[in-house]
């Protein structure tokens, strides 16, 4: 999509892909979720950038409702604490990027470099694994590890 696209206009294009309606999809950005109206260049959605889909249980009856909300809420702060870790680990694997070119430039990069790196992904990925999930937010967490979505713009 354009980056003068609106979230809802993605979340249009997402229909088709992932056949779940535009009322029905939530769309997180850095860990917020944004507004069908937003841009995507406003937001600073950029080409590559990651976005967390999630799809809003459809209601059953009034009965069934109240106890989804009170999922909703968990699911939320774990997909906030998500997007927290996945900001700092996209902050670190720029420089990640950054010592790959100066080693493939032949300049002489120091062990303690990559050692401090290191540290802090694993730090990152000891705070996903700490954050507690259930149901859909719980297979969110696991996807952030295995397969992030990349959309372009």
């Amino acid at each position: 999509v354009p980056a003068h696209s609106t979230f809802g206009e993605l979340k249009g294009v997402l229909t088709q892909a992932t056949g779940v309606e535009p009322e029905r999809q939530r769309l997180f950005f850095r860990g917020k979720e944004k507004s069908d109206n937003e841009f995507l260049h406003t937001a600073g959605v950029k080409d590559g950038a990651k976005l967390l889909l999630l799809e809003k249980p459809a209601p059953a009856n009034v009965e069934q409702r109240a106890e989804p909300v009170i999922m909703d809420e968990s699911m939320m702060k774990a997909c906030e604490a998500v997007g927290r870790v996945r900001a700092e680990v996209d902050r670190l694997s720029a420089k990640v990027c950054d010592l790959e070119k100066s080693v493939f430039a032949g300049r002489k990069v120091e062990d303690k470099d990559f050692v401090v790196l290191t540290e802090l992904l694993m730090m990152e990925l000891l705070k996903l694994d700490g954050i507690e999930a259930e149901g859909e937010a719980r297979a969110q967490r696991k996807a952030e590890v295995q397969w992030p979505l990349y959309i372009s713009t």
